[in-house]
């Protein structure tokens, strides 16, 4: 089996990289040199959920497990792209949005939501993305879906008025991925999708590096 091709699916993580209000802001400077040391270091000082990360069900439900204790299996298999580029901001996303879909969706894939919303990542707007309507969100957990990833800073409304998509996936265990890019970039059928976490004890979420690989 070879890659025929790869999509980065993850932002870059610099100074300017937009956060969640609220959550800390990211900052990477050097701790040493080759000039000083003879060898480079970088110092990182980023949140759990700064750029393109995934949220384990502890960020939401205190029962819920830490990213080092879900299944990796949840970080990886074939992305469903679902084209909602037509919502407005602070729009919902509805079950009508991706009718055309639906048989798509089962256990062992991933919801990919392309908003389109990347576009905007360097402006005011990305604060002010569609989200995930907990009726949409619903049908999709009953057909088996645990992994939801969307191209915008969060699945719930932007307002911050209500995490019910947050709470209905964690509640199940499921994981819920933010901040990925270049789903349009996806031009070929049955993309398989990374996202892996790092394994680090007792977090709540992790950055990732994401892509969409075909084969062969």
């Amino acid at each position: 089996m070879q890659i025929k091709k790869i999509v980065d699916l993850s932002i870059p993580v610099t100074s300017k990289t937009p956060v969640y209000p609220g959550d800390p802001k990211p900052h990477l400077s050097a701790a040493a040199n080759i000039e000083e040391h003879g060898y480079n270091v970088s110092k990182l000082n980023i949140g759990s959920h700064t750029g393109t990360h995934v949220d384990a069900p502890y960020h939401i439900t205190k029962e819920g497990k830490k990213i080092d204790e879900v299944s990796l299996t949840h970080f990886a298999g074939e992305g469903i792209v679902l084209d909602v580029t037509h919502k407005n901001p602070a729009e919902g996303i509805t079950i009508e949005d991706i009718r055309g879909d639906l048989e798509k969706l089962r256990s062992g894939t991933i919801a990919l939501f392309h908003t389109g919303w990347d576009a905007h990542l360097e402006s005011e707007l990305y604060y002010k993305h569609p989200y995930l309507t907990i009726e949409l969100v619903t049908e999709l957990l009953n057909r088996g879906v645990r992994t939801f990833f969307i191209d915008a800073l969060n699945i719930d409304p932007p307002d911050g008025s209500s995490f019910q998509a947050h709470e209905a996936i964690t509640g199940l265990n499921g994981i819920i991925g933010e901040n990925f890019t270049n789903f349009d970039q996806i031009d070929f059928e049955h993309p398989f999708v990374t996202a892996f976490p790092l394994n680090m004890p007792g977090i709540d979420g992790s950055p990732v590096r994401a892509v969409a690989m075909e084969f062969e």
